[in-house]
Parts: structure tokens; sequence; C-alpha cells
């Protein structure tokens, strides 16, 4: 268990450094959902508020999305006993996702419309100018083959971002962690987890046939995961075919230039 939760910090740390996460006199919000990635994220952060040279500020909050069974002592209960800062947003959202997808779509890009607005909200009235979500590499991975093959894109979820209101950095820093190693850690710790009735329900999802091939690589090629991060990171837009990335129309050879002799 201290060498999975050494790994973890490491690839924390290595995030936060590598893209400048956190600075001084920052107040982050860490978006806790009650599933085993939030929960780890919080306690790195946490456990880096502490060994940290440099003065920053966490408060957890949960949004409650009113789903039928939420257990709503679960998270207020834990974060008391962490003497952690939080607040607890109340918000009818699933209702709005039922009645507004139809049968048999699914529900994951309205839910989550909806809770990034209301995420993004709350971070501006409790003061903070950053919000923690506790995306992991597989997540990455996933949303890189999800546009490559779906929406016709290469695009990912990246470590860090500014908002579209340009108020707000939004921060991933479990961009570099393995999701295997946080679920070792997440067993370990035995964290309280919430299911989720939404998109946690749906079978046929495509995220998770993805999920699949990416796992079905690993298997037969080891360490795959790392080799295709590492090209995420490792980008040649000349070698691409996008013009508003690289300019083909200066493209030109150089002219030969003949000497007589």
């Amino acid at each position: 268990m201290k060498q999975v939760t050494k790994k973890l910090q490491k690839s924390v740390a290595e995030a936060i450094q590598q893209f400048t996460m956190v600075n001084e006199g920052d107040k982050i919000m860490v978006c806790l959902s009650g599933g085993k990635d939030s929960y780890t994220m919080l306690d790195m952060l946490l456990y880096f508020k502490k060994v940290a040279p440099i003065s920053f500020d966490i408060i957890a909050v949960n949004l409650d999305q009113k789903q039928p069974g939420f257990p709503v002592e679960v998270l207020p209960n834990y974060l008391d006993n962490l003497k952690v800062d939080y607040k607890i947003i109340e918000k009818n959202t699933y209702k709005i996702v039922m009645e507004k997808t139809p049968e048999g779509k699914t529900t994951c890009s309205l839910c989550s419309r909806l809770r990034r607005g209301t995420l993004y909200e709350a971070a501006k009235d409790l003061g903070c100018n950053k919000i923690a979500l506790g995306h992991h590499r597989n997540d990455i991975l996933e949303t890189f083959f999800l546009n490559f093959f779906f929406a016709g894109k290469l695009e990912t979820m990246p470590p860090k971002f500014k908002n579209d209101a340009g108020d707000l950095i939004v921060l991933r820093p479990l961009a570099l962690c393995k999701e295997n190693d946080i679920e070792i850690y997440s067993n370990h710790r035995n964290f309280p987890i919430i299911p989720c009735n939404l998109c946690g329900s749906q079978e046929n999802l495509q995220r998770k046939k993805v999920k699949q091939m990416i796992t079905d690589w690993e298997k037969d090629f080891p360490n795959r995961n790392s080799i295709m991060m590492n090209a995420l990171q490792n980008v040649f837009p000349s070698h691409l075919l996008d013009k508003n990335l690289y300019d083909f129309n200066k493209l030109e050879a150089k002219t030969p230039s003949f000497t007589k002799n």
C-alpha cells in the first residue's frame, strides 16, 4: 500500500509541477462526487496542502442532484470526520436530465453540462479561483479515442484549462495517475462510495466499449497506456492535416542554386 500511495503522490506532484497547477494563495474547489477518483483526489490535495512550500486553501464541494435514493448523509459525515471545509449544493438536475433526454439516449452530455454550470457558479460564490476534477489518465485516453472515433477530432481532457468566461482555472490533478492504482488506494482507504444512478447505470455507452478496447490493448501489449500518454504530449502539427495549426500554404521547397564552372 505504501508503494501505491507513493506512486499516486509522485504522479500528482508531477502533474502539479508540469502544468503549474497550484500557486501561492489559491483557493481550490475540490469537486467531490462520492466516487473513488474524487475521494483519492481530495486525499492527495490535502497531503500536498500539508507538505507544499506554498500556502493554498481547499474546500470540498458536492452537488446533490436529487437522484432517487441518494444517501445525503454520507459525504457530510465523512467530511466532518475529516475536518475539511465543505459545502453541499442542492439542485434537481436529475429531473431536468430525465425530462430532456429522449428514451434510449445517454444522459451524460446534458448531465455534464448542467453539473459544470452549477459548479462554476458555486466556485465564484465561494471565492475560489480554481476547480479540481477527479479525471485520471484512463479517462484522458478514453476521451481521446471517443473523440477520434466518434466526433472526428483530436481532442481530450487537458490537465489544466480556463473556462469559457475566463474567470476560473480547471485542474485535473490525477491526470497522470493510473486508474488501477486509484482503485487499490480507494479500496484500502475504504471510502464510502456513492454509485451514480445516471451515467453509471447505462450499459451501452461508447465510453465503456472504448474502455474495454484500451484494457485489452494493455493486456496484449503491456505499457501501451504509458506510450499513448506520451504521444499526447509529443505532437507534431506539421505531420497532421489541420491547416489552422500549420500553414501548409507557405510550405515551399528551397530552389536549388547552380554554380557555373
